[in-house]
């Protein structure tokens, strides 16, 4: 398969551009803005990457590309980049975190390095130099706003085993002890023949629909799944048009229930789609009568999963009180998002770590699907303790 990319000055031209050319059997593998670009006049321009076969019918490609006139010219390039590599390398970087997630099948895992045991031959670090270590680390957490209950656990765990510690593996246990306070999960997505049904709950501006969008594009084009989506969030302007336009980029079925009345057959038409997703509006965790109204329409349907969708730039207090107010719409993992947004990861751990249920995944960006990474808790660990997120 070759890759092309089109720009445009919107995602449906830039859309239009790619269907003109390849037709309905291009595969999108991702979606980006691009902005500050001089070439393009500094404007803010939408570009599509899309697979296609290399045999693809040839006429398509000598049709003219629409075009507005105050938009450059399109950058379709066929390239030489493989579909097989690119594929690859997007696995790679969404599941590289992983050490324990199942890959899609035919892509190998990466080894998970482990940490470096204590080993009684070594020195143990002395009292002082322990006083001093733990000071540093103290100071540390909490420059990262971890919470003191959740330290002085911690640091409580580091006197414990302080006569097996070497001074050169203090962090790396720091580490390995916050890695534990984090349950984390796999997303499973196998065909059983059944339509698993996946909803994402969440307040107001936490990007709901940019992860459903993601979620839906790794489940298509990693895990060869056949996707349905279906919006409920009838009540945000341009919400339904927002997932639209992303529907038809990539050739995935979607339809919307206005009433939780009209979901379960919305979700029956859907019944040999392997995976369908479900958009809800965004709530705010202290309406109680907004979140009765998203819970009437889970109710109708039972989804298999409910994602909690959190914003990782939102105070740990914040964080901890829509995870409690949200029990009532019976979520069963999380997804953080905005980590490219936020100063600090501390606030994670504070939600997290007295919590059952498990992080799956986390988002760092705009672009779909690239920027999702599939979590795993050294990872979160090591990014909560050096406060460093690397793209």
């Amino acid at each position: 398969m070759q890759i092309k990319k089109y720009l445009a000055g919107t995602l449906k031209e830039a859309s239009q551009q790619m269907k003109e050319e390849l037709g309905d059997e291009a595969v999108v593998l991702s979606t980006r803005i691009v902005e500050g670009d001089p070439r393009y006049g500094n404007k803010r321009m939408f570009e599509i990457t899309a697979g296609i076969e290399e045999d693809y019918d040839k006429k398509e490609s000598s049709k003219p590309k629409r075009q507005s006139p105050s938009v450059p010219a399109s950058s379709s390039a066929s390239g030489e980049a493989d579909f097989s590599e690119e594929l690859k390398k997007l696995t790679e970087k969404i599941y590289a975190a992983k050490g324990r997630i199942q890959m899609p099948a035919g892509l190998e895992e990466s080894p998970k390095p482990e940490l470096k045991k204590a080993s009684r031959n070594k020195p143990a670090i002395k009292d002082i130099e322990l006083e001093k270590e733990l000071k540093e680390i103290v100071e540390t957490l909490f420059f990262r706003e971890v919470q003191k209950k959740i330290i002085v656990t911690i640091v409580d765990q580091i006197k414990k085993y302080s006569g097996l510690l070497p001074k050169a593996n203090m962090d790396s246990y720091v580490m390995s002890s916050i890695a534990s306070m984090i349950p984390t999960g796999t997303f499973e997505i196998p065909k059983t023949g059944k339509s698993k049904l996946i909803a994402l709950v969440g307040p107001t501006g936490v990007g709901k629909t940019t992860c459903i969008a993601k979620l839906a594009i790794i489940s298509k084009i990693l895990h060869n799944l056949d996707i349905g989506l279906i919006s409920v969030d009838t009540y945000r302007l341009g919400a339904i048009d927002q997932l639209k336009i992303f529907s038809e980029v990539s050739n995935i079925d979607m339809l919307v229930a206005y009433t939780p009345e009209e979901l379960p057959k919305l979700v029956n038409s859907f019944k040999k789609k392997d995976v369908v997703f479900i958009d809800t509006a965004g709530r705010s965790q202290n309406n109680a009568e907004s979140l009765k109204k998203t819970k009437q329409f889970l109710d109708a349907v039972k989804p298999d999963e409910t994602f909690l969708v959190l914003n990782s730039t939102a105070s740990s207090k914040n964080l901890q009180d829509v995870m409690e107010k949200y029990k009532a719409l019976e979520y069963k993992s999380i997804i953080f998002t905005k980590l490219d947004e936020a100063a600090s990861y501390g606030n994670i751990l504070n939600a997290v770590a007295s919590s059952n249920a498990p992080v799956k995944f986390l988002t760092n960006g705009q672009t779909i699907p690239d920027d999702i990474i599939a979590a795993d808790p050294d990872f979160i660990a090591k990014l909560i303790y050096t406060g460093k997120l690397i793209k």
